[in-house]
Order: C-alpha cells, then structure tokens, then sequence
C-alpha cells in the first residue's frame, strides 16, 4: 500500500500500526482485486486475528468494567458501614449525655434538699437571729 511508504516516517508503537492495518483492510474490504491468491491466505489469517483481537478488547473492557462496577460497589458499601458506625456511636454518646445530666441534675436536687434542711435546722436553733426563711436564703445564695 502507498501509504504506508508515506507514513512509515511518522513516529508509532507498533500497536498503533497494527491497528492502523487493521483499519485499512477493514475499510478496503478485503477485496481480491488488489491481492495475489497467496496474499488472500495471509489475509484470511490476519482477518481472523483481527476478529480474535477484537473480541479480545471487548472482553477485556467488559472485564475492566466489571471490576470497576465491583469496586464502586465495595466502596459504596463501605461508605454505608462507616456511616451506620458513626451514627450508631453518636446514639450511644448522647444517650450517655442524656444519663450523665440526668443523674447531675438527680444530684443537684438531692443537695438543695439537704441545704433546704440544714438552713431549717439552723433557723429552728437561731429563732431568734434569723428572720429570713429558708426559701429566701437558698435564693440569695
């Protein structure tokens, strides 16, 4: 072919020829006109290579697919275990937050009970002295 005379000066893997070949003979169709009966053979043999390559590319994408179909996949659900793990652990913090201030303000109650009764028992011994009630004291304080 001619123009491979031309081209061969430009720089190409010999991947990319072996596709450009591949591509020339698929648009020129193959004919006998331009072939001798021996060249017909070889071409036969690079026709059928040319189709076990191509199906070769298309089960390699499919495959390459597939695999990348899987890894979104995995991370996907890796994405959703580490959300369900972070919404579990702020359940259980709060719900502890919740217990802590349930037993601070159990405790605090507890204490102004206890000030509530000293403040009394010391208004009953100093009758006399102390003239606010207990109520007014636990207040200024």
């Amino acid at each position: 072919m001619a123009h491979e005379e031309r081209f061969k000066g430009i720089p190409m893997s010999k991947t990319m020829r072996g596709l450009c070949k591949e591509e020339d003979y698929a648009f020129l169709g193959m004919s006998g006109k331009t072939r001798t009966g021996t060249e017909e053979e070889g071409a036969g043999a690079s026709e059928g290579e040319w189709k076990d390559r191509k199906e070769e590319r298309i089960r390699w994408r499919q495959e390459r697919e597939r695999r990348e179909k899987e890894r979104l996949r995995e991370i996907e659900e890796s994405r959703k275990e580490k959300e369900q793990q972070w919404r579990t652990h702020v359940a259980n913090l709060t719900s502890s937050q919740e217990k802590n201030l349930q037993d601070r303000l159990a405790r605090l109650r507890k204490f102004r009970e206890f000030q509530r009764k000293v403040l009394m028992e010391e208004s009953e011994m100093e009758a006399g002295t102390a003239t606010l009630t207990a109520n007014q004291l636990l207040t200024r304080m």
